[in-house]
């Protein structure tokens, strides 16, 4: 069966205004439901994590100015949300919400997260409506485990994977592959392990092309135990933070593409949402949605 972490602390209130699409965690479970997708077996709750875990990728430091909401002004403008205790237990829950995933895509080949994707946080601070990398501290807590030794993140949000690029460069048993595009925020890239830049307008021919060519390689030169996969809606021509021009069903294909590699080859595979600011949320909630259609039909 297919496990997806969602709490209702996903949703979390936001000034009128804000340019975060943060409804949409309540409407994508709802619409999953509706049209019989999935069912509420399928949804499970995450909690707050053991702290070990998220200290074994951020510095502690940090972590505790997080919990106690002492991040300095600057760095707090960074993060782009107003910051509280609330918002960093969502943050938190998020991350179990991914760990939780791991063991389940371990049982089942593969697990949801209906957020996450917090790519662009670092070990030592948050940034872009992330605070707190979830697939990293999956990452880390497989490891800790003894569940997976050698890592593959897939990273397929339009922004470069930062954070997670950061946290792993100088690790050889996490490999960090973003592809993205070249004239996106982050203006200032990191280094991945293998990074794709795309040029802005780049459609779905080019774009599938380009991953087909790429993704069975990176398999099989870095022959992971576990995936984590950062399926980002934002490379849609209609996002407003983005600069491709993918269609819905050129992203749709690029789901399979991916989720179809790892079924064949039988890696399991943990995914997060990521980002995906279209100006109309229907299409935001429906581009999402056909992630979790495509994990249905291909595993399940």
């Amino acid at each position: 069966m297919l496990k997806i972490a969602y709490h209702p602390i996903y949703k979390h209130p936001l000034p009128k205004g804000h340019r975060f699409p943060m409804e949409k965690y309540e409407l994508l479970p709802q619409q999953l439901l509706y049209e019989g997708t999935c069912t509420h077996t399928n949804f499970f709750e995450p909690n707050i994590p053991n702290d070990k875990y998220i200290v074994a990728v951020h510095e502690p430091e940090y972590f505790y100015d997080l919990l106690n909401i002492k991040i300095p002004p600057r760095a707090a403008r960074k993060i782009g949300f107003p910051l509280t205790e609330d918002l960093v237990e969502r943050e938190r829950v998020i991350a179990d919400g991914t760990i939780r995933g791991c063991e389940f895509a371990l049982e089942n080949g593969i697990a949801m997260n209906i957020a996450g994707g917090t790519h662009h946080a670092y070990t030592n601070r948050g940034e872009a409506f992330c605070m707190l990398n979830d697939q990293a501290i999956g990452a880390r807590y497989l490891q800790a485990k003894n569940l997976a030794k050698k890592i593959l993140i897939v990273d397929l949000d339009v922004h470069q994977g930062n954070g997670t690029a950061e946290i792993f460069q100088n690790d050889d048993s996490v490999f960090t592959f973003s592809m993205h595009g070249a004239n996106n925020y982050p203006f200032k890239k990191e280094i991945s392990d293998m990074d794709i830049p795309l040029k802005k307008g780049t459609g779905d021919a080019e774009y599938l092309s380009i991953l087909q060519e790429n993704l069975s390689k990176l398999i099989d030169k870095t022959q992971p135990d576990f995936i984590f996969y950062l399926c980002g809606v934002d490379i849609i021509e209609t996002d407003k933070l983005g600069t491709l021009a993918v269609s819905l069903e050129g992203c749709k294909r690029r789901d399979e593409m991916v989720l179809e590699t790892c079924h064949r080859l039988g890696i399991p595979i943990q995914c997060s949402m990521g980002g995906g600011y279209s100006t109309d949320i229907k299409t935001i909630v429906e581009a999402h949605a056909n992630t979790f259609r495509s994990a249905q039909q291909i595993f399940f």
